[in-house]
Formats: structure tokens, sequence, C-alpha cells
């Protein structure tokens, strides 16, 4: 599969369609899959740490989960063209585990949070099957992975946090073989089950979804220097897609 690198991290070009196409093809040929986003903070995370990196690299599709890739594709003459956020990813695996009549497992957050989501999922999403769900917070990995082994899930989702969920998956997929996708998906619970609200489809559409949880959340304005890092370190690299 085609990727491209920025500052050493992979990228894949593919819209949420070609996603999904490519997605089903692996699971009908028994394949596990993991999904991961990638905005420019966990970038730069990933240049000064080799762990997230390698995390990173060795998923299957690396989400172009913020505007500033798509900035820094265009600076670089790339392909990579439309974001593909992590929660409407999500929500497209989602809907084509309906449609397929897969199982579906939610892992993480808080118990209300996940919960929620479950039900305002399986309300809002014709045919979905919730195999299982369990909270963050559960103690017995064993049990854990027993639980899931039994729902019978195919897809799950991991809501731990980056890059905890990511070494969750990487530890757990060979224990899970019947599994074939893991998505980290960070907060998409928090969207899902209504305790966060995200920005109206008109900053979503321009690419301004960051500066409205800015606005929002001003002490994220430490998170959002990593954009203008990014782009400039993007500028200066050597090569193409460097």
């Amino acid at each position: 599969m085609k990727k491209e690198q920025y500052l050493g991290v992979s990228v894949s070009p593919l819209t949420y369609d070609q996603i999904i196409e490519d997605m089903k093809q692996r699971i009908r040929a028994g394949e596990q899959s993991t999904v991961i986003a990638v905005n420019p903070e966990k970038v730069m995370t990933a240049r000064r740490d080799p762990l997230v990196k390698e995390l990173i690299n060795n998923s299957t599709y690396q989400i172009a989960d913020g505007v500033g890739m798509i900035i820094a594709a265009k600076l670089k003459k790339g392909e990579l063209k439309e974001r593909v956020t992590g929660v409407d990813m999500m929500k497209r695996i989602l809907e084509m585990a309906a449609a397929e009549n897969l199982g579906v497992f939610f892992y993480g957050a808080k118990e209300e949070t996940v919960r929620k989501a479950k039900e305002n999922l399986e309300a809002s999403i014709p045919n979905l099957r919730v195999a299982g769900y369990e909270n963050g917070y559960v103690k017995d990995q064993e049990a854990l992975l027993e639980k899931i082994r039994q729902s019978g899930a195919q897809i799950i989702f991991v809501a731990l946090g980056s890059p905890r969920q990511e070494l969750w998956i990487r530890e757990n997929m060979p224990k899970l073989p019947e599994v074939k996708v893991f998505q980290g998906v960070g907060g998409s619970f928090d969207v899902y089950s209504g305790n966060v609200q995200r920005a109206p489809e008109a900053y979503r559409k321009a690419g301004l979804e960051w500066l409205y949880r800015l606005m929002k959340e001003p002490k994220r304005i430490k998170r959002q220097m990593a954009l203008p890092k990014f782009l400039a370190a993007v500028l200066t690299s050597r090569g193409g897609r460097g």
C-alpha cells in the first residue's frame, strides 16, 4: 500500500472510501488491520520518541487527522488531499460493520461514557451489532481479553489515549486473532456519548476544527503550537515528502 512520509512518519494518502474498500478485502482475506490517527502534534512527538514513530509507521492505515497534514502535503506536492479524522473514520467503520454483519467491541473511557456512546451509536446506525463493551478502568486484562473473545467481535475500538491505546493494540493483537480491525480512537467515545460537542460543520469543512476547539478550550494553545513548528520542519526538510 502506498504511503507518504512527513519527517519520517508515514501517512496513508487514502480517502475514507478507499480505506473501507481495502479494509473489507483484508477482512475477507483474514488479515488484521490497525488504524492510527496522525496529526502535526503526533508527528512532532514521533521525532522525539522512537516508540511513537514505530507505533505509527507499523500501523496499516495512518489517517491524516489534522489540517496541518494537508498543508504539509501541498507544500511537498504530496498526494494527500483530504482529512480523514479519527472520529469520522470510526463512524465509517461502524457503518461498514453494520452492512457486513460484523460485531464490534468498545473498550475505554469512563463507564457512563462508553455505555452512552454505545447506546447512541446503536440508535443512529441501523443493524449495528455491538458485541460488547468495557470501560477503560478494568484491572484484569486476561478477563477483558476473554470477554472480547467470547463476544465474537471482529472489530474493536480502543479509547485509552495515545500512545497507551496503540501499545495495548500492539500487545494484544496476537492474542485476539479473530479481531480483524483495531482502531485507537482517543476521545471519540466522548463525542459519540454527547459529552463533547464537535465543531459545527462549517468549521470542519474549512479545516478550522482546531480553531473552534481552541476557542472552547484556550488552554490548548500549547498543543496548537505544534502546528507552526511542524510546518517549519517540513519546509526545511530535504527531498519531496521528507
